[in-house]
């Protein structure tokens, strides 16, 4: 299977700023120096064995990338299965929590495992977006997002930037509309309104078009849910570890990095585009409230409580006490979608060969797997199947400066508005759309849009400094790179 060749509106805007590689170094190199270092990755330096030039040189050269994307590898699926060491009393429950996953839900709620759709919401189930290369991964190759928004017959229209080819997207407002108080939050793409199910609710779709013409729209995309029991139970200390590991390669190539951590408990988050959420468990109970309107026990209040529109008794999803019923049964729906994305196993890499070996080393080389972790062990775990298991997530699960390039505006927790976690690489071999925004379908594009200088606003991408050691390969090491990215 080939990529869509369409990009989303995201794309047009990268675009437009790629001049900045050629132009703009050539105007800094005339700048006081003193002002310019700042933008700059620390510690480059030109007698680096590991940097044969240094950042400040190589910005002013047009890169030199002759590496294709071959496109993701074809169907089966390499992941969407759950861990094969569940005990057999938690393989019994597997067709119900994955039945959850899949479910479609209405507004009214008819019974405790049905309804509670909106009143605003993004799609109506998880695995809508959770959906390829298999349930539990990301946006499909068609968005699933118009097949849902007039459904029942509601009177949505389409955001400009959801395309039919392109990726499933939310919408996040940097400050409230016509003010300068930040926001940040999730404005969902649909509401209710004329759905036959949803009488005497009448509310309006946020106004994307305004919030985009004045630059307060930032958009993230979806993140697969493979591994994700694993990556949850890694300890603090393993990641901290990490972290201040290899600290004179990471300042030559322009690294730091840090963590983003819980404001209660301090623990270190580590899911969402800014590890901003810690657990599974969160997780699942905000997505089925954020993102299809579901109140929950751990988030049982509505977002938008406009009269008329809140059609249930909250939460609209509870543990069902009703006598006789299967143990399976008793967890709520968020529960439910928990131990679903809890208990998926990782995504198994493709056959290797020279090429994919020879391009983990470049991978290597170039400084990438500096942020891109390869892998951190589990500890043991009260679910044995979760525990003492190596894991090659390919993520540090820290949060980067990204430079002005990526950032998106928005703070979360620890994380600045232009820094990111380190997404885990695994299953990067059949995903369709990178980077927080899915911007590119293009792997190439996906690691050059990686290079962000400095500005006013923001520092330098910590990526930079890697990105130029790609671009600083021989052709056949940046293929081989890209090969293996695509065979994991």
């Amino acid at each position: 299977m080939s990529l869509s060749k369409e990009t989303n509106p995201m794309q047009a805007q990268a675009d437009k700023g790629k001049w900045i590689r050629v132009v703009l170094p050539m105007v800094l190199l005339l700048a006081v120096c003193t002002a310019a270092t700042a933008y700059f990755p620390k510690g480059a330096k030109a007698s680096k064995p590991t940097a044969p030039s240094s950042l400040r040189t190589n910005v002013g050269l047009t890169p030199t990338v002759t590496a294709t994307d071959p496109g993701p590898r074809p169907l089966p699926a390499n992941a969407g299965s759950f861990l094969g060491t569940l005990s057999s009393n938690e393989q019994q429950i597997e067709p119900s929590i994955t039945t959850e996953f899949n479910r479609t839900h209405d507004v009214i709620v008819t019974s405790p495992t049905d309804g509670g759709l909106g009143p605003r919401f993004n799609s109506n189930s998880c695995a809508s977006c959770h959906a390829y290369p298999a349930v539990g991964g990301s946006s499909p190759p068609t968005n699933p997002l118009f097949a849902v928004y007039n459904y029942n017959g509601a009177n949505n229209t389409m955001p400009s930037f959801i395309t039919s080819s392109g990726p499933i997207l939310e919408g996040r407002f940097i400050n409230q509309p016509g003010t300068t108080i930040p926001d940040g939050t999730v404005h969902q793409l649909f509401t209710i309104t004329g759905r036959s199910d949803a009488s005497g609710c009448n509310i309006s779709q946020p106004d994307f078009v305004t919030a985009a013409s004045q630059g307060n729209l930032a958009l993230r995309q979806v993140i697969p849910t493979y591994g994700d029991g694993l990556i949850e139970v890694v300890r603090n200390i393993d990641i901290t570890n990490n972290m201040n590991a290899n600290l004179t390669k990471k300042a030559a190539l322009g690294i730091t990095g840090h963590t983003n951590n819980s404001g209660n408990d301090g623990s270190i988050q580590r899911f969402g585009w800014k590890a901003q959420v810690r657990s599974t468990l969160l997780m699942a109970a905000n997505q089925m409230n954020v993102e299809m309107g579901v109140t929950n026990e751990t988030f049982p209040n509505e977002i938008d409580q406009t009269p008329g529109c809140v059609l249930n008794p909250v939460p609209e999803t509870v543990s069902n006490f009703t006598p006789g019923i299967l143990t399976e049964m008793f967890p709520g729906d968020a529960e439910r979608a928990e131990y679903f994305m809890q208990w998926m196993a990782p995504p198994t890499p493709g056959k290797q060969n020279s090429s994919t070996t020879n391009g983990k080393t470049q991978f290597t080389n170039a400084g990438c797997v500096y942020c891109h972790t390869t892998s951190f062990t589990t500890p043991a775990t009260s679910r044995p199947a979760l525990g003492n298991i190596t894991i090659n997530l390919y993520s540090d699960i820290l949060v980067h400066h990204m430079g002005p390039g990526l950032a998106d505006g928005l703070q979360q927790g620890s994380a600045g508005p232009d820094e990111f976690r380190t997404a885990p690489l695994w299953g990067i071999g059949q995903r369709l759309w990178f980077l927080h925004d899915g911007r590119t379908n293009n792997i190439v594009t996906a690691i050059e849009d990686h290079y962000s200088l400095g500005n006013s606003s923001y520092p330098a991408s910590e990526a930079n400094q890697s990105v130029t050691n790609f671009n600083n390969l021989s052709p056949k090491n940046q293929q081989d790179l890209v090969n293996f990215l695509r065979s994991l």
